[in-house]
């Protein structure tokens, strides 16, 4: 089998080192990136013994242009082409009205998903469209908040619906290169390591709503990477069936 090569940006925990971790198990060759190289390694050292000759380590922060032209010339460099990426580093932020919201904490938050996602994937769009076989895929991670918004969450919200533009765009001027682009929303993810907390709600109260475990997240990226070259999952909303979205409630 020919070398599958991806890269998992905020592959050093959560959603990321999960996928990351799937994708090795189909016989990837991953590329992890972050900023965190202790997390990053960590993630290394938790794939088994046999595939970890499959697991390169670049820490990489995808808000500075210079941090991600280099990680994607060291793909090129190691391997000569690049099959899949898969955009899912985030930054967060509390709850916060949307008067009270800093100008700092709306471009950290924006530049770690829109601009992050965007950079990412100018870069592998470059080296998809020249390389031969020709194309690729992008997978970008969105969340509910792409579709509706969570009260005090204009920043994250904002962020999200850019995403989906970039996949939609993505999506369009790829066709002619054979690059495919799709877009999984993902729902609560039961924790690891600490209770379910609270989350808002559309009426301004908190409540712990349901969550799925980690490995249907996996799974469905999983099939999406796993398309054959010219099909595509161009919109995935994967969550909890009773968790309150729909309906808005």
């Amino acid at each position: 089998m020919a070398v599958r090569t991806a890269v998992v940006t905020g592959a050093g925990s959560g959603v990321g080192r999960a996928c990351s971790l799937g994708l090795l198990a189909d016989g990837w060759t991953v590329v992890l990136t972050g900023r965190r190289a202790a997390a990053l390694a960590e993630t290394a050292r938790l794939a088994p013994a046999a595939d970890r000759e499959r697991v390169v380590v670049v820490r990489t922060d995808i808000t500075k242009p210079g941090e991600v032209d280099a990680l994607f010339a060291e793909v090129a460099d190691r391997f000569g082409r690049l099959d899949l990426l898969f955009n899912n580093a985030a930054d967060t932020m509390p709850y916060t009205p949307t008067e009270e919201v800093s100008a700092a904490d709306w471009h950290r938050v924006m530049d770690s998903i829109a601009t992050g996602t965007f950079l990412c994937s100018q870069a592998a769009f470059r080296m998809m469209k020249l390389q031969s076989p020709q194309g690729g895929r992008i997978i970008n991670n969105g969340a509910p908040s792409a579709q509706a918004p969570r009260p005090d969450s204009i920043a994250f919200t904002a962020a999200k619906h850019a995403v989906a533009g970039l996949t939609r765009s993505l999506s369009l001027d790829g066709r002619r290169y054979d690059i495919s682009c799709g877009q999984i929303d993902i729902g609560n993810v039961t924790p690891q390591d600490r209770p379910q907390p609270e989350v808002r709600q559309a009426d301004g109260s908190f409540r712990v709503e349901p969550t799925m475990d980690m490995r249907h997240v996996v799974e469905t990226v999983r099939a999406m990477a796993a398309l054959p070259t010219g099909v595509n999952m161009q919109s995935v909303l994967l969550m909890p069936s009773s968790m309150p979205l729909v309906g808005r409630g």
